[in-house]
């Protein structure tokens, strides 16, 4: 009588279909993302009208979008050691849900300092939110996969800066500033549930992701089988210091790394630029371009349209094109975007021209915004990198609150925006100058 095999789990694996569910927890976080970055980014819409209602100067204006980040930079490294050892799913769903109580609870004050410190609780929530994603992606996607998974989640950020001026508008011509915060408040309880209920650290943990997808996202064979992977560049492998790196395996290996230190440095400068346009682009078109505050709504939108297709696009290059290589599309955001603010601060009130030229500079600004977070993947294991990311993200976040806050004195002292623009590009230059330094982790 013929023995009837019975199938091995590999083989079992390697017949059934892998299911696509990495792609709904991407889903869950970008939406969760675009909510947080809508939450922080909507003041900057209302501070034509908070500066009137409270008599603020521009740096005390500044200040109310700075105060975010005091929180923000506080609860970023402990999120990476609690992250490290326990995971995502509590942390982040609780993030989302307290950030929302905090944008609701700005609508409610009465000074512009009670603001500031709501602010600040806006910001330890929001602290504990990209370290989660960053460390949900890395475990969650296969590395042929990151940079891409990482610029469309990236990409949340500049969608929520394109649609939350024109809705934050019409809200608060309609409404009043008050409930711009009210409402920005409501989709956060949602999302909130949304990640609780269905994602969860790692893959291994849902059913929903079956075996065969497990192990499409655990598998290590790609490193020695992909032709791209084994593609050298060259001379420009030279340029950008491309070589063979040993994971970071501890906490003090990540703590005493220069790739870790200077991608944190370069990262503060890039973000420097970002934060300090999402602040200043609305008050720019309305005070420097005289713009009513329905054209502006439509206007700021601009740089995070450029934005959100630099993010998807640059990712795609950087995991396609460069094979991994995240150096080349940061190179980009730096000197790329150094060189638009010159033809920011020349460019005529000119409603058209001035949409195309504030599209590019956030088109360029963020071919390389997701591979600043992409960077530390390949220098990490799974358990170092959620230390790395809150290291990075804390001097991100210490520029995003130090940044708005020196464009309002520049603007205060100087009576114009050229300073502001000039400030950005250098900035620009001194983000490249940094990411030179660093090396260029490959797997070959």
């Amino acid at each position: 009588m013929a023995k009837t095999e019975i199938p091995t789990a590999v083989s079992q694996n390697a017949i059934q279909k892998p299911t696509q569910y990495r792609w709904v927890v991407l889903g869950v976080m970008w939406v969760s993302y675009l909510m947080c970055f809508a939450d922080r980014g909507n003041i900057g819409i209302v501070i034509p009208v908070l500066r009137t209602e409270f008599s603020l100067s521009n740096m005390e204006a500044g200040a109310l979008m700075s105060f975010m980040f005091i929180g923000y930079s506080i609860s970023q490294i402990p999120a990476g050691f609690y992250i490290s050892k326990y995971g995502t799913r509590g942390l982040v769903a609780l993030s989302v849900l307290g950030f929302s109580v905090f944008t609701a609870l700005i609508g409610t004050a009465g000074t512009a300092a009670i603001i500031k410190w709501h602010r600040v609780g806006l910001g330890l929530f929001e602290g504990l939110f990209p370290v989660g994603a960053t460390s949900t992606i890395k475990n969650w996607f296969p590395s042929k996969e990151r940079g891409f998974a990482t610029g469309l989640y990236m990409a949340a950020t500049n969608v929520a800066a394109m649609v939350t001026p024109v809705v934050a508008v019409w809200i608060m011509v309609n409404f009043g500033w008050r409930w711009v915060f009210y409402f920005f408040a409501l989709p956060g309880l949602i999302t909130s549930a949304l990640w609780w209920y269905l994602v969860r650290t790692r893959p291994e943990e849902v059913k929903s992701c079956n075996a065969a997808e497990v192990e499409y996202i655990n598998d290590k064979s790609d490193a020695t089988n992909s032709k791209k992977e084994e593609k050298s560049f060259g001379w420009f492998d030279t340029l950008i210091r491309a070589k063979k790196v040993t994971p970071l395996q501890t906490s003090r290996e990540v703590l005493t790394s220069w790739n870790v230190w200077g991608i944190t440095l370069s990262y503060f400068f890039a973000v420097s630029i970002y934060y300090g346009m999402m602040t200043w682009i609305p008050s720019y078109l309305v005070n420097a371009k005289g713009f009513t505050l329905m054209k502006m709504g439509w206007v700021s939108a601009a740089p995070w349209i450029g934005g959100s297709i630099g993010a998807i696009l640059g990712g795609w290059i950087s995991d396609n094109v460069f094979a991994r290589r995240r150096k080349p599309t940061m190179w980009v955001t730096g000197l790329a975007t150094a060189a638009m603010m010159y033809f920011i601060i020349n460019v005529p009130a000119d409603v058209t021209i001035l949409t195309i030229t504030l599209f590019m500079a956030g088109f360029l600004m963020n071919i390389g915004w997701g591979t600043f977070t992409a960077y530390p993947m390949g220098l990490t294991t799974n358990s170092t990198y959620p230390v790395a990311i809150s290291i990075l993200n804390t001097g991100g976040n210490v520029a995003g609150f130090t940044s708005p806050i020196i464009a309002g004195y520049l603007l205060d002292t100087y009576k114009n925006y050229d300073m502001v623009f000039i400030f950005f590009g250098i900035c620009g230059i001194l983000c490249w100058l940094i990411n030179a330094t660093l090396d260029e982790p490959i797997n070959y």
